[in-house]
């Protein structure tokens, strides 16, 4: 048996899987690989999600306002608590907690997508070019199809991706200081004195010194 506090292990007999394979593992059934969501109710969850071709359009003041108004709706119909959350042009990370008994976090993001999607072209904003595979499945050139979701084990971990949230302005050079940027939960934390006077400017945070962040650009 893989421990389930190694969610990302692989775990195969031949080419077919073992049926009890818990979530979060990649699966392989003949040739193909297929990824299985590890769901857990009442979990905090880390996320990166990825506008189509990577176009920087998310900080603009339509997309700021569709996003405030999809976030709204789609807590209304499918409650969350939002523990943090940075928005950058091109992508943005946030940490979500679930209800204790909900774990539907992929219906969610889908509701999401599709409102904000919505809003933004009605409100005049700009899509990606639509491949033939887009438009097979209905889908405008807005959002990248799939999101990066990684379920927080334990104390530390969730530090680590707490900080890296709201570092992340400082990672892409798009400000020198994490408090400089305005499309952060960093500074509602700074408030409450959760980070020093000084964190994040010219170093490296030590919690994020060896941290992978290769699935969290």
């Amino acid at each position: 048996m893989v421990r389930q506090d190694a969610p990302y292990a692989k775990r195969f007999t031949g080419r077919m899987v073992r049926q009890d394979a818990p979530y979060g593992v990649e699966r392989r059934i003949g040739r193909v690989p297929h990824y299985v969501r590890w769901r857990d109710p009442g979990a905090a969850y880390f996320f990166t999600v990825v506008t189509h071709e990577r176009r920087p359009f998310l900080t603009s003041e339509l997309a700021r306002a569709a996003l405030r108004t999809a976030w709204r709706e789609t807590g209304a119909r499918y409650p969350f608590v939002l523990e943090a959350v940075c928005l950058l042009p091109d992508h943005l990370h946030c940490i979500w907690r679930m209800p204790e008994d909900d774990d539907d976090y992929s219906t969610r993001w889908r509701f999401l997508k599709q409102r904000f999607t919505t809003l933004y072209l009605q409100g005049g904003g700009a899509e990606g070019a639509v491949s033939e595979s887009r438009k097979k499945r209905q889908e405008r050139g807005v959002w990248q199809r799939r999101f990066w979701e990684h379920r927080l084990r334990d104390d530390k971990d969730y530090a680590r991706h707490f900080d890296y949230v709201h570092f992340n302005p400082v990672k892409h050079e798009l400000t020198g200081r994490p408090e400089d940027w305005p499309w952060s939960t960093f500074q509602r934390y700074a408030a409450r004195g959760w980070y020093e006077v000084g964190w994040g400017i010219d170093a490296v945070p030590a919690s994020l010194r060896d941290f992978n962040a290769k699935r969290c650009e």
